[in-house]
């Protein structure tokens, strides 16, 4: 028998719920993928943290939620096992809401940060796995410093 080593290293700040933008690269032999998401639930007043994501994400059971990454991987028919993943968390944008009514307004302007994000990295020639589509304005200061850190991220190849 032999027994693999795998390290896994973190900032506890990841651990704080509130509405979270992150970015995954997924390197799968010489192809590289990015996926794009946020925290911030759809149809609640959720906005976990993006440490919880990880585990929802790549959940590949068939009666799995919250697991668009797997399904994306999986559309791409790219094999998780033989990839490497990095993840890059920004935020807390904005503190977890107590109402939904008060949620969606923050929910809306974290679907338009995913959104332009990716719509930014696609443009540069990234494959970018799903779809994303835009919510509500947002300050374009705010936009430009995202696609900053991403960029950083991106070029850092810290593995």
């Amino acid at each position: 028998m032999s027994i693999n080593t795998h390290y896994m290293k973190f900032n506890g700040e990841v651990l704080e719920r509130g509405f979270w933008l992150y970015v995954w690269e997924i390197i799968e032999g010489s192809a590289v993928h990015l996926y794009v998401g946020r925290t911030g639930d759809s149809s609640s007043a959720h906005a976990s943290s993006p440490f919880n994501r990880i585990g929802k994400h790549l959940d590949f059971r068939a009666n799995a939620k919250g697991n668009s990454l797997a399904k994306r991987l999986n559309e791409a028919h790219i094999n998780p096992k033989e990839s490497k993943f990095r993840m890059l968390a920004l935020g807390p944008f904005f503190p977890e809401q107590e109402t939904f009514e008060a949620h969606k307004p923050y929910r809306d302007q974290m679907v338009t940060f995913e959104y332009e994000l990716s719509r930014h990295l696609k443009k540069i020639g990234y494959s970018v796995l799903g779809k994303h589509h835009p919510g509500a304005k947002v300050k374009e200061a705010a936009l430009n410093e995202v696609k900053s850190k991403v960029m950083v991220f991106l070029g850092s190849g810290d593995s």
